[in-house]
């Protein structure tokens, strides 16, 4: 068989078109050059001998040999060769970019919202074949397409006699017609979409004409049309932000597990909401204490928390005794108003390993088993190793391992091997991840089923001590540490103890370690938010010796030279402005009765007024170790006074270049900046605003372009960023081009000129929300500054008179109806903001619906919801207020 194949794409010199078919015999994609004659018509012939029942394919440009740019993978084309009495197939393509309704082949969509049951396109009979193929990506569940036309086999334009099409890949139709029945040679036509109820929508613009080509006995020609447009709204949805931790029902194990999760998604379901987004819910076991209660802080970034796992789902205890003392404990937890993450885990951990007595020998035989091992290897197995020796050791600085200081490949054969002593040791760690992986498995393909996408959230960062750093120790910086520049909820920064990426080996070998990140969690989710997406642009790195986040530094980013920096006119006094200011004056006021206690014991004078701190008092972690233990109220203010001097600096020294320099983060802040002649000051803040603000967008660009494109159409999973803080303008660029969904909240507005974001503004293209979960809850909010409050009150909700406090029940479903009346795609709500709407169901006490608060590095995650769902299900007068809220609101 041969085929033909022909695209138009303009081309300069140097640049090449490549054919790319995907799989086939070898499981590879094969490359094919192309040849034109005029720069722009570009074909290609293949010769089958052995001809499959389909192939895929994509396109490519090449310039001087190298890939400079591909067609978009995500949906790639598609030709059935099952034209029966086909021996030459002649196909017309166009080149496919990522679509701006790319959102519309994601899973969330085609999986689960616009789930349609797909046909195989019938064999073709004809001895001449004109196939028609079509994108159609706006067609709703249980909505078919077909054409109508001038010709007979169109139906001469009746509706109920246009041609069935077959959607024989995500959103596009295709059909073959006998070219001998058309007695014209330019045919009309229009594709008709029909719903199950009869209805009939025409697609918009003037009808199409296509030219019916000459083509003889066992040829087949096919034509890739133009997109067909329909007058279809956008689709809105609503949904709801929980952490799977956080879910109650009457059978729950103290804390929220996988079965839960089902539970939840039938309420999700029953009040007409589309979106289910969880935080993450990977494995965070170092310490089997409470502060691995922290969901952003994984030892893997494949392995599940074990602590998700639903034991009503596993066998029974044999020993009766046994599962009695299990099933009181289980009601006596299930009833704390908070999560005992210790004796939670603790007891699931105790039960997994007697039902893995019981039952992990048979278990393990099986084919499901043995697949799944074989299909998780390349994780799996170092991360049972690592938990063997984690409990091993008693700890999780793999650097005292002796002999395991980090993972041996050459282990991994008698790891695999059942007869092994190895296999022994670590066997129950395979079967907890079998488990949790069947269980949340199935819970997603529960969620499909009832159209609800579930949404999953991928941490920037990883523990620095965990499996993923022990595996593959090459893709990591241990010399530094990931946080966040200084925002609203942190004055100092965030410091998140995680390791930065190496990213440069990371982009070398493709960022496998992030694809199949991406893959994986494409088991269990059909979109995701990828949590601090800044990170893939630059991160704000620390310093190891640091505690707060002020002294970091953007990696990568573009440093600045002395020269640079005199160029704006600042003489630039090295030795000064990168070493702490302490004059006197600054010691009075920040430690006011305590400064001679402070100058005799943690500094030394240098001359004059000037001080500095001592050497073993010089960095933030010195100063950390010197006030462990020490809580009163004088002690903590002296640490933090000290905190404050060590990192009173104007400049920061590059990490990679001692000759280089960055602004130090919030420098305006600082004694040093005070003390600054004003002249000096307006030359310092055109240093700043140029640097942080417009030097480096162009470069940020580039960087995050080398990561980003390759990992968002690894998956067809739905792609959400949290794009809040300190974000350059390239990242608006990146997340349009990439047509990746942003963050919108009102409270923090992106626009520097408004105080509250005016959510009639919000892009399609995103999420809006009006809490997070590093946030106070809509009723905390309001109740935090009476006076923004008040302007709130008055400049959005158009309401006069002072503003109610506490927040009330009426007034919280005022302004979550506007939320949900916005422009935003998805309007996604935490479960608390829900809560807020009805007095009679939420918390007396908005403090204890908190989950995080960011500026507390040990925050104990521990909020569970107040009612069981059970009950939150049969409350149909709460069901229905919500309901209404999405039906008046076109987000049903």
């Amino acid at each position: 068989m041969t085929i033909h194949f022909y695209l138009k794409y303009d081309t300069e010199f140097g640049q090449d078109l490549r054919l790319n078919i995907i799989g086939g015999a070898s499981s590879e994609t094969t490359s094919y050059g192309m040849t034109t004659g005029d720069g722009r018509t570009w074909l290609c012939d293949i010769e089958m001998e052995k001809i499959p029942e389909r192939i895929d394919y994509f396109y490519s440009l090449d310039n001087s040999g190298r890939e400079e740019r591909h067609e978009w993978q995500t949906i790639t084309h598609r030709l059935e060769l099952n034209a029966t009495k086909a021996k030459e197939y002649t196909v017309y393509n166009s080149w496919t970019d990522i679509p701006y309704d790319s959102y519309l082949y994601s899973s969330a969509f085609t999986d689960c919202v616009n789930r349609r049951h797909h046909e195989s396109l019938p064999k073709s009979e004809y001895d001449k074949t004109l196939r028609l193929i079509v994108r159609a990506p706006q067609l709703r569940k249980g909505d078919h397409l077909y054409i109508a036309g001038e010709s007979s086999c169109l139906g001469n334009w009746h509706t109920d006699r246009a041609l069935k099409m077959y959607e024989h890949n995500y959103n596009e139709w295709v059909a073959d017609l006998d070219i001998e029945a058309f007695k014209e040679k330019v045919a009309e036509l229009k594709f008709i979409a029909t719903t199950d109820n009869g209805d009939v929508l025409w697609e918009t613009g003037f009808n199409r004409k296509i030219e019916i080509p000459e083509l003889k006995k066992g040829e087949a020609c096919v034509y890739d049309m133009e997109q067909a447009f329909f007058e279809i709204c956008d689709t809105k949805l609503a949904g709801t932000l929980v952490p799977v931790f956080s879910l109650r029902t009457k059978g729950s194990f103290g804390v929220g597990d996988f079965g839960d999760l089902k539970m939840m998604i039938d309420w999700v379901a029953e009040t007409k909401q589309k979106v289910l987004q969880v935080l993450p819910i990977n494995d965070t076991t170092s310490t089997h204490t409470w502060t691995d209660s922290y969901p952003y802080s994984c030892i893997s970034i494949f392995a599940l928390h074990p602590q998700y796992a639903d034991l009503r789902q596993l066998p029974q205890i044999a020993d009766k005794k046994k599962a009695a003392e299990f099933e009181a404990l289980r009601k006596e937890l299930n009833e704390l108003k908070q999560i005992d993450y210790e004796r939670v885990n603790d007891a699931k951990t105790d039960y997994l390993r007697i039902i893995f007595q019981q039952e992990g020998e048979q278990v393990m035989k099986t084919l499901d088993f043995k697949q799944f091992l074989k299909d998780n290897e390349h994780w799996l197995v170092p991360y049972a190793q690592y938990c063997h020796l984690r409990d091993t050791f008693g700890n999780v600085d793999f650097s005292t391992w002796k002999g395991h200081e980090t993972w041996h490949e050459q282990d991994r054969g008698a790891l695999l091997n059942p007869r092994s002593k190895e296999f022994n040791n670590v066997a129950f760690y395979y079967y907890v991840q079998f488990v949790l992986n069947n269980q949340m498995r199935g819970a997603h393909e529960y969620a499909m089923a009832r159209g609800v996408i579930l949404k999953g959230d991928i941490p920037i960062g990883v523990n620095r001590n965990g499996c993923d750093v022990w595996h593959e120790p090459q893709y990591f910086n241990l010399n530094s540490q990931a946080g966040a520049p200084p925002d609203s909820f942190s004055v100092n920064g965030q410091n998140w103890g995680f390791p930065t990426y190496n990213w440069q080996r990371m982009i070398e070998d493709g960022c496998q370690w992030w694809i199949r990140r991406f893959q994986n969690m494409s088991k269990f989710f059909d979109a995701y938010r990828i949590d601090h997406v800044l990170g893939f642009f630059r991160i704000w790195a620390i310093p190891t010796s640091c505690v707060h986040g002020l002294l970091g530094q953007f990696a990568p980013s573009l440093a600045m030279t002395r020269d640079e920096i005199e160029g704006y006119g600042l003489h630039f006094q090295e030795q000064l402005f990168t070493t702490p200011f302490i004059a006197r004056w600054v010691v009075d006021r920040v430690f006011g009765i305590h400064a001679e206690e402070v100058i005799g014991k943690y500094l030394h004078h240098e001359h004059d007024d000037i001080f500095s701190l001592k050497p073993e008092y010089d960095t933030e972690r010195k100063i950390e170790a010197a006030f462990k233990g020490k809580e009163t109220a004088d002690d903590i203010w002296v640490r933090d006074g000290l905190y404050a001097l060590a990192a009173d600096v104007l400049f920061v020294r590059d990490d990679n270049d001692s000759n280089k320099f960055h602004p130090r983060i919030t420098a305006q802040l600082n004694f040093m900046y005070e003390a600054l002649m004003d002249s000096d000051k307006e030359k310092f803040n055109r240093i700043y605003n140029d640097y942080y603000y417009r030097r480096n967008n162009n470069f940020w660009y580039n960087e995050a372009m080398k990561k980003l494109p390759v990992l968002v159409q690894a998956t067809r999973m739905l792609v959400c960023a949290e794009d809040l803080g300190m974000v350059p303008d390239c990242v608006a660029w990146v997340m349009n081009e990439l047509r990746i969904l942003s963050l919108e909240l009102q409270q923090m507005p992106k626009d520097p000129s408004v105080k509250f974001g005016e959510l009639w503004k919000n892009p399609y293209r995103s999420v809006c929300t009006l809490s997070t979960h590093d946030m106070p809850t809509l009723r905390q909010w309001w109740d935090e500054d009476y006076n923004r409050t008040q302007e709130y009150y008055n400049s959005q909700l158009y309401r006069s008179g002072a503003a109610p406090h506490p927040l009330p029940g009426w007034l919280a479903r005022e302004i979550i109806a506007n939320q949900l009346t916005c422009p935003s795609m998805l309007c996604i709500l935490s479960l608390q903001d829900w809560f807020a709407i009805d007095e009679k169901l939420r918390l007396e006490d908005a403090n204890a619906e908190r989950i995080n608060i960011p500026a507390n590095p040990r925050h104990y995650w521990r909020y569970r919801m107040h009612l069981n769902i059970e009950d939150l299900i049969a409350n149909k007068e709460y069901n229905d207020n919500i309901k209404e809220l999405i039906q008046h609101t076109g987000r049903e």
